[in-house]
């Protein structure tokens, strides 16, 4: 057991003992080290003022991911390298990205510009990334500037970041690892008392244990929504149950049958895998946060939350996944639609979390297809998530699977519309009417400051006929809008 976290900073090993269960890394930065280059703005992982790295060996790799530090807590920083904008320069030499930064004039009021900076400096450290400006737009999704000066930010990404890297962290990687070697241990971390506490377990049978225990502890795993608990809703939460540190959570394992997710594995870990299975899933992960959010947020998290409005279970659920729960009484299995009781409520039983779930690969007479829509492309909730999977003898579907999320109080299938569609053919659109009027009898949409009840409604059954009309031979740049604007620019390039 231990009873402090540790991490590299600046070359230097940090232990710490006195950490609270929802200090945020953040609050540490600012207020106890008083690093005030990294800025607090939105508070809930939005707009990237905040951004640091974390460095981790990830398969043999010192990898640097962007995270917003205002929703991570401190403790999640444990056995990682924690680099902010205080450590790019070396020697009163500026790190490559910012010398571009001030050549070309990206820093405007120079309060976002130390989150674009660090999310940049990440790029800089990345692998196998094509230099391009959508490269460049993709990754700075998740930093907002308030001065509207995107262009000379993406021109210094441009001329900074596609080289070999030349930098402090890279002439002193071999160290780094060794240091991050040294720090990985697999003792349990236990801070606090049993009235609070902040708490990491290294294996699943201690954190059956533990929770069973505690079973009013609050699990985190990435932080991108607990973290909001803390900071917006204002939530006492004196237990903490970090999911972090757990070997082999993070499994992301490949079959000829499916993908297996652990519980702890993050959307950017997950995304090539999902991307296998379907372009379709793989472009919905693009969209899921920011760089930010999936280098940190965890697809289990997303299924665990239950939100109605979380984008990966809709998908997941056409898909068929299975999730998998444990407890220190044993672990089960189940649908992942029967997880989804209500609002609010899912079928996990007190000590019981979820430890992963896998989804099967399409057969070949299947095909799917998946929607997110929303008023802004990134960094955005859902209105309305579709999803739909559809088995096909000779040009008839025979079996469909569809499901929706922001239709109602859980992420749902479309019983009737499924039921409905059975015996339609692809070449006759006549054949799905009766799919979309049962729609109307699937699903009462509720109306929100996202969209009402009837632009819900009027949208599923869109979606619906949009992804008909794809699997029977439409081109998808003929009826998605983002298809035919990036068809567009492959022919002018």
């Amino acid at each position: 057991m231990r009873d402090t976290i540790r991490f590299l900073k600046a070359g230097e090993i940090i232990e710490l003992q006195n950490v609270g269960p929802t200090e945020t890394l953040l609050d540490y930065l600012r207020l106890t080290r008083r690093e005030t280059g990294t800025k607090e703005g939105c508070g809930e992982g939005d707009c990237g003022a905040c951004t640091v790295a974390i460095g981790r060996m990830i398969n043999g790799k010192l990898v640097y991911q962007p995270v917003n530090s205002c929703i991570l807590l401190l403790g999640m920083i444990d056995g990682a390298e924690l680099v902010t904008v205080e450590d790019l320069a070396q020697d009163d030499r500026l790190h490559p990205v910012q010398t571009a930064m001030v050549e070309l004039h990206g820093s405007q009021c120079g309060f976002c510009t130390p989150g674009f900076i660090m999310t940049l400096f990440t790029l800089y450290h990345a692998a196998d990334v094509e230099k391009s400006r959508k490269t460049v737009t993709e990754w700075l999704a998740g930093n907002l500037c308030r001065c509207t000066g995107y262009r000379p930010i993406v021109d210094a990404a441009l001329e900074a970041c596609f080289r070999a890297t030349d930098d402090a962290f890279s002439w002193r990687a071999n160290e780094t690892k060794e240091r991050l070697q040294f720090l990985a241990d697999s003792r349990d971390i236990f801070i606090g008392d049993d009235t609070g506490f902040f708490s990491a377990p290294s294996t699943l049978d201690g954190l059956a244990a533990l929770y069973g225990q505690h079973k009013d502890a609050t699990l985190i795993a990435g932080g991108t929504d607990v973290g909001l608990w803390i900071t917006k809703h204002l939530r006492e939460l004196p237990k903490m149950i970090w999911l972090g540190r757990i070997e082999g959570l993070d499994r992301v394992e490949e079959s000829a049958s499916g993908v297996l997710i652990g519980a702890t594995a993050t959307y950017a870990a997950t995304e090539n895998a999902v991307t296998q299975i379907s372009v379709d899933l793989g472009e919905l992960w693009k969209r899921i946060g920011s760089k930010q959010v999936r280098a940190s947020g965890t697809v289990g998290g997303n299924i665990a939350n239950g939100s109605p409005i979380g984008d990966t279970p809709p998908a997941l659920i056409a898909l068929g996944a299975t999730l998998e729960l444990q407890s220190s009484e044993g672990s089960r299995a189940l649908p992942l639609e029967d997880f989804y009781l209500e609002y609010g409520r899912q079928d996990r039983k007190q000590g019981e979390f979820v430890t992963g779930l896998f989804v099967p690969r399409l057969s070949s007479n299947q095909a799917f297809r998946c929607y997110k829509i929303s008023k802004r492309f990134d960094q955005d909730i859902s209105s309305v998530m579709g999803a739909f999977r559809f088995t096909i003898e000779d040009g008839v579907i025979v079996a469909s699977r569809i499901a929706y999320g922001g239709m109602a109080g859980t992420p749902m299938r479309a019983a009737g519309a499924e039921k409905s569609l059975a015996g339609a053919t692809l070449d006759d659109p006549s054949s799905w009417g009766t799919a979309m009027q049962a729609l109307l009898s699937d699903f009462d949409p509720l109306t929100d400051m996202r969209a009402s009840s009837d632009y819900r409604m009027e949208t599923a059954r869109a979606l619906l006929a949009k992804s008909l009309m794809e699997i029977s031979g439409t081109a998808p740049e003929d009826i998605r809008v983002l298809a035919r604007r990036e068809a567009d620019n492959d022919r002018a390039a």
